[in-house]
């Protein structure tokens, strides 16, 4: 299941490929509308491409974070950590042997 943050990241990724297109097949054209709009179009690519570079790096900023916490738990706390994992791989067991 995707979250709506996935879904827009997903949505500006295809808006930036489809800007890539336009400019590339507006190449050879001319004229002052054409060249204004293809400006307009590699400035919003720019900006697009910006903002995935700053979403990818908070991204990674998070998960380094909670692997940090998780790291943290599982060595203050080896073993309520084991008794999770191995309840966790019980019950995917349990699970999948039913099927």
């Amino acid at each position: 299941m995707e979250t709506a943050r996935e879904k827009v990241m997903d949505e500006l990724r295809e808006v930036t490929a489809s800007t890539e297109a336009l400019i590339a097949a507006s190449a050879g054209q001319s004229g002052e509308k054409v060249q204004q709009l293809r400006i307009r179009a590699e400035d919003s690519l720019r900006e697009a491409r910006l903002r995935l570079l700053e979403a990818g790096v908070r991204l990674e900023g998070k998960v380094r974070r909670r692997a940090r916490a998780v790291d943290d738990f599982v060595h203050d706390s080896p073993w309520p950590a084991l008794g999770i994992a191995a309840s966790a791989a019980f019950l995917i067991g349990y699970i999948l042997g039913r099927r």
